[in-house]
This record gives structure tokens, C-alpha cells and sequence, in this order.
């Protein structure tokens, strides 16, 4: 019985130790990495929001939408360091809203399909009070679709502006 048991240790063993060195070997496959061309911006827009950095990110499981909020320097700067929702003067935010499709190469996840819009919110200062300058685009190729001004940041604009900063480690 022991010397049964030795041998079957032993070709456990063997076996291991073949399968660690040949079963795993040969050619992997090519994964070849391309760029998600049907999620780029295309139109006329005052400026790439894809150049800022990520203020934050939300993904809506009933629209099937995902949106990230870019700042410029001085935008994203602020949102990291200050609670309150004041941007400054020269501040620069934009919400961008993709529909979403499945991952062909991770199961259940999601990446960005189409542009559904592009919204800017334009923070400014004329005679030392602040002004706001809202923009959104929609369509293929992007358009300017609406446009508001205000001196107090009303409607959709107040809700860009009203979106914390994520928590970075």
C-alpha cells in the first residue's frame, strides 16, 4: 500500500511537472489593439474635451448612455481642491454622452458606441462679476444644437457646474 501510494505521488509529481513545462507553451494569439473610431468627436466644437482631464464619470443603465465630465487645467484644478461648485474665471467644463455597447473582448462589460452629445460650460468674467456660457451639440457630425448665457448658472448648466470631483487615490 505504501509503495502504491509513493507511486502515485510519484507520477502526480511527473505529471506537474510536464504540464508546467509543455501545456502552456506554444503561440499565443494576436490580440491587435485598435482604436475605438465610432466613440471619436467629430464637428465643429470650441475645443477636444478628450484633452482635459476626467472630473468625473456616471453610466445610465436605463438610457444605455455613459458620460464623463472633462475640465480644462483650471476647472479640473478647482473641482480636486474645493467643495463648493464657484469656478473660477477662465474655467472650461464638458460633458460628453456616449451610448453604450458591449466589450468584445471582456464579458460584461461596456465601452462607448456613438457620441449622443457634447456639452461645454464656459465660466467668464465681465466687470468683475461671473458670467456662464452653455453650448451643447448633437448629431453626425457634431452641431451646435442650443446655446444659453446666463450671469447666474441656471438649467443644465447648474447641473454641469453642480457635479463633484471623484475621489482619486
Amino acid at each position: 500500500m505504501r509503495l502504491q501510494m509513493a507511486n502515485i505521488f510519484l507520477n502526480g509529481f511527473v505529471f506537474g511537472i510536464v504540464f508546467a513545462l509543455f501545456g502552456c507553451g506554444g503561440e499565443k494569439p494576436k490580440v491587435f489593439a485598435s482604436l475605438n473610431q465610432t466613440a471619436s468627436l467629430m464637428g465643429d466644437l470650441p475645443a477636444n474635451p478628450l484633452a482635459w482631464s476626467v472630473i468625473t464619470s456616471s453610466a445610465s443603465r436605463n438610457d444605455s448612455t455613459m458620460s464623463t465630465l472633462y475640465g480644462n487645467d483650471v476647472a479640473s484644478q478647482y473641482a480636486r481642491t474645493n467643495p463648493d461648485h464657484k469656478y473660477p474665471n477662465g474655467s472650461a467644463l464638458s460633458l460628453v454622452t456616449w451610448t453604450q455597447q458591449e466589450d468584445s473582448r471582456w464579458f460584461g462589460a461596456k465601452i462607448p458606441a456613438t457620441v449622443k452629445s457634447v456639452e461645454f460650460v464656459l465660466v467668464s468674467s465681465a466687470a468683475g462679476s461671473p458670467s456662464y456660457s452653455y453650448q451643447k451639440f448633437e448629431g453626425t457630425p457634431l452641431k451646435r444644437s442650443s446655446a444659453e448665457e446666463y450671469r447666474v448658472p441656471a438649467d443644465r448648466a447648474a447641473e454641469l457646474l453642480s457635479q463633484r470631483g471623484a475621489v482619486l487615490p
